[in-house]
C-alpha cells in the first residue's frame, strides 16, 4: 500500500499570502486541523495547524500567516509504503503529511491520522464481511 492509496487527493491550501483570520475562518468552517500553505506554483511552503491557530493572539489575525505556519514541513511522495508515513508520523508526533510530486514538487494530497484510521477500519470491516 502506498501513501497515494491513503491520502486526501487535493486538499484546502492558502497561498503564502493568506493571513491567520483567513485559516481561522476555514478551519472553523471545516472538519479538519491542517492547512498546506503553498506558492504560486501550488508548491509546498508550510503548514499550518489548529494547534498553531490556537497559539495566536486575536491582535494577531491581521498577520500573514506566514508568521505562525510551520516551515519545515517533512512530505512524502505518493509512492511511498504506507508503514513508512505511519511511522513517520509516530515518530515525529505530527497529525498531517503532506504529499508531494516527486517530479514538479506540488502538493497532490494530505495524508492525515484520520485518513489512517478510516482506512483501517474499512480494512477490518471488510475482514469482518469475509468470516
Amino acid at each position: 500500500m502506498n501513501a497515494s492509496d491513503l491520502m486526501t487527493e487535493d486538499p484546502m491550501t492558502l497561498p503564502v499570502t493568506a493571513k491567520v483570520k483567513d485559516a481561522v475562518a476555514i478551519l472553523r468552517t471545516l472538519e479538519f486541523r491542517h492547512i498546506p500553505i503553498v506558492g504560486s506554483a501550488n508548491e509546498l511552503l508550510g503548514m499550518v495547524s489548529d494547534r498553531d491557530l490556537r497559539s495566536a493572539r486575536a491582535a494577531d489575525l491581521e498577520a500573514r500567516i506566514v508568521e505562525i505556519m510551520s516551515a519545515d514541513v517533512m512530505s512524502v511522495g505518493p509512492e511511498a509504503d504506507a508503514t513508512e508515513v505511519i511511522d513517520l508520523m509516530v515518530d515525529t508526533r505530527v497529525g498531517a503529511v503532506p504529499v508531494v510530486d516527486q517530479d514538479g514538487g506540488g502538493l497532490v494530497g494530505i495524508i492525515s491520522y484520520i485518513d489512517v484510521l478510516r482506512h483501517l477500519r474499512n480494512a477490518l470491516s471488510t475482514e469482518d464481511d469475509e468470516e
